[in-house]
């Protein structure tokens, strides 16, 4: 299926069998069935595989600094509220080099939705341990196996009350379809770790590994609950898929509570140049 994101003539710099692949597939068809205006859209993403992502779509896109889409994602949508704003990457990126990002997006509850790749390695270079590689996980850096606990994503986004938290898997694409939508349609901050294979440097993490050790959360399940929620966060053999939380109350989102009602973006603002000249004669 084409997509009306997609872009002509790129030549895409994956290995065979990346889960990238599917994720760009994913994203494209997402934003062409939500009917999301290309004018009006911009994905930040940072450094490696999976941050290479939004120069394969013909959307606005701004490629930062190694772990600096956050910040950057937060500044775009704080200059023109109007935006649907998109910040993603991979796991290391993420939450290894962003970490620190991580965390105060989203206590700011910024209206941006945020996709981490998470393939539990460094891909770009060339097969360290990431910050979600499970405890023995051996790697050329790693020869005696990772010795350190996993960083876990939901339990921290949700211990910073985020209005959305979810997770999928991109071997079931329906699902995972279905779950970044309603991650777009969501007003405030919006994680989805995307669970994916990298065939080249992460032979115990594959799709069979994932399709084994995940299960869907069913029509039973309360994303409203709180608590209820935490509790699936810690849970790794099976890890549970889809929203995982969602809170549905109308929360102070951080443009709002910066600008006020002003939507304007920036560059259509009028400025007292004399106000600016008054501050810097201070100094």
């Amino acid at each position: 299926m084409s997509s009306l994101f997609d872009k002509e003539n790129v030549d895409i710099a994956w290995c065979p069998g990346c889960g990238n692949f599917g994720i760009l597939k994913l994203i494209r068809e997402v934003l062409e069935e939500l009917e999301v205006d290309k004018k009006t859209c911009v994905i930040v993403s940072g450094i490696g595989q999976a941050a290479k992502t939004p120069y394969y779509i013909d959307v606005n896109m701004f490629g930062v600094l190694h772990g600096r889409a956050l910040p950057v994602a937060t500044a775009v949508k704080l200059g023109n509220p109007n935006l649907c704003v998109v910040a993603e990457g991979g796991d290391g990126d993420m939450y290894g080099e962003g970490g620190n990002h991580f965390i105060h997006t989203i206590r700011r509850n910024v209206d941006i939705v945020h996709i981490v790749h998470n393939n539990m390695v460094y891909g770009l270079t060339k097969g360290q341990a990431s910050p979600t590689s499970q405890k023995g996980f051996v790697t050329k850096v790693q020869v005696g196996g990772v010795v350190n606990e996993p960083f876990n994503p939901l339990a921290v986004a949700l211990s910073l009350k985020a209005g959305f938290v979810s997770r999928v898997n991109i071997g079931d694409p329906l699902h995972a379809k279905e779950v970044l939508k309603a991650a777009f349609r969501h007003h405030g901050y919006a994680l989805v770790d995307i669970l994916q294979p990298c065939p080249t440097f992460n032979s115990t993490n594959t799709h069979h590994w994932f399709k084994e050790n995940s299960y869907v959360l069913d029509d039973t399940y309360e994303s409203s609950d709180f608590h209820g929620a935490l509790q699936k966060a810690f849970e790794f053999s099976p890890m549970p898929l889809g929203i995982i939380y969602q809170d549905k109350s109308i929360r102070d989102i951080f443009e709002r509570s910066i600008r006020g009602e002003d939507a304007k973006p920036l560059h259509a603002m009028t400025h007292d140049v004399s106000k600016i000249q008054d501050l810097f004669n201070r100094y």
